[in-house]
């Protein structure tokens, strides 16, 4: 496995299109969920991904740096691949987007969307809840932060 960190225009159109047709497959098809992957975000974000020895994209999230409109830093679009599910990837994923965001804004904090399900993964990661649940495309949601 080989992981690769990337602004949007360093990603390859391979790469690119990896990350689209994974998170599509996560978050539109798995959670039968229809909407707007492709939200204008991608190109001010930078893209933490894993890739199997064969190529494929198994692990993703979507960073953005704190900087002088926004106090914090934000990890999104967090996913693994349902084949590397419940092997530990996921957790690393988190780990490597929390060390990257702190050595580059160390006294910001870090927010992320959870899907509620998922609360108790993200406190473990030493991230709290900072307000109610709502809904996001129809998935139960709170804004977490460490």
């Amino acid at each position: 496995m080989n992981w690769f960190l990337r602004t949007f225009d360093e990603l390859s159109l391979r790469q690119l299109y990896q990350l689209l047709k994974l998170r599509q497959e996560v978050f539109v098809v798995e959670q039968n969920c229809p909407y707007l992957d492709a939200d204008g975000e991608d190109e001010q974000a930078e893209h933490l991904f894993a890739r199997s020895d064969d190529g494929q994209m198994i692990a993703y999230a979507r960073l953005y740096q704190a900087n002088d409109s926004q106090s914090y830093s934000r990890i999104g679009r967090v996913l693994t691949a349902q084949s590397v599910r419940r092997t530990g990837l996921g957790r690393e994923l988190m780990q490597r987007a929390i060390d990257y965001l702190e050595q580059r804004c160390s006294n910001a904090p870090i927010r992320v969307g959870a899907q509620v399900y998922l609360l108790q993964f993200y406190k473990d990661f030493g991230f709290k809840p900072i307000g109610d649940e709502y809904l996001e495309d129809g998935i139960p949601h709170i804004d977490m932060e460490r």
